[in-house]
């Protein structure tokens, strides 16, 4: 997660200094560029910060080209003041194209990720049921979920415990929430907690193992993430109870 974090910050930090580029490259053209252009130029500019970063960053970086344009590249030049009318109705429009294009690239970008992840579920989803249609034992269906659950939560190391409910472990529930049971108290996680947190498999209506997670300090995957993890646990549970393999009750 703290990669995700420094990604944010490179991209404000961008949306800050991109514009105010572009706009320091126009200068010397701006006696023969029309404001239109320009502004052209500088919305170019802003939708390539938004493409790679956040709204506040393609906000930030719409605003930020349209006060380089203003000191810029309207007279007077190197104060923020614009002497023309046509030249603020330019400003403006820069501003309001600047914001709705760069939620536009925004967006745009999250669809485009959302389907590569959904791809990427599919195919995990895809590959545990045609290990089991292919006639892989169901060891070998729990040890391509694990390796599978090591990537898809991002975990430090995983490992698969048959039929044993030692200890009481934060769990990874069907709904995708983690949770804690205690008599008396129920605790509910944002971050993953300290130490390893249960997946359990069951299949047919019978437990046989779980999943012992060992995650990486942090906040918890995304919700998207944990309901694959669930569903992938359920499959090496459905091998299991095929397999006829022994179980709790």
């Amino acid at each position: 997660m703290s990669g995700y974090r420094l990604h944010d910050t490179v991209a404000l930090l961008a949306a800050l200094v991109v514009p105010f580029l572009v706009a320091l490259v126009l200068v010397p053209f701006r006696a023969d560029l029309s404001a239109t252009n320009a502004a052209l130029v500088l919305v170019v500019a802003v939708v390539a910060v938004a493409a790679i970063g956040t709204r506040v960053a393609g906000a930030t970086a719409a605003l930020s080209a349209a006060v380089w344009f203003d000191f810029f590249l309207t007279e007077p030049y190197q104060r923020f003041a614009i002497a023309g009318r046509d030249d603020v109705e330019t400003a403006v429009l820069l501003l309001l194209v600047g914001l709705i294009v760069s939620q536009l690239a925004v967006r745009a970008r999250r669809l485009r990720t959302t389907v590569v992840m959904d791809a990427a579920h599919l195919s995990s989803l895809e590959g545990t049921a045609r290990l089991a249609e292919d006639g892989g034992s169901p060891e070998a269906v729990v040890e391509y979920v694990r390796r599978e659950l090591v990537g898809l939560l991002g975990l430090r190391g995983c490992r698969f415990e048959y039929g044993t409910l030692m200890g009481n472990l934060p769990r990874l529930e069907h709904d995708g929430g983690l949770w804690l049971h205690r008599p008396g108290r129920v605790t509910e996680y944002a971050d993953w907690p300290a130490g390893e947190t249960e997946l359990r498999v069951i299949g047919g209506g019978h437990y046989y193992g779980r999943f012992l997670l060992d995650p990486l300090p942090g906040p918890l995957p995304l919700e998207q993430d944990r309901l694959v993890a669930v569903a992938l646990a359920a499959q090496a549970g459905s091998a299991l109870d095929t397999a006829g393999l022994s179980h709790q009750a």
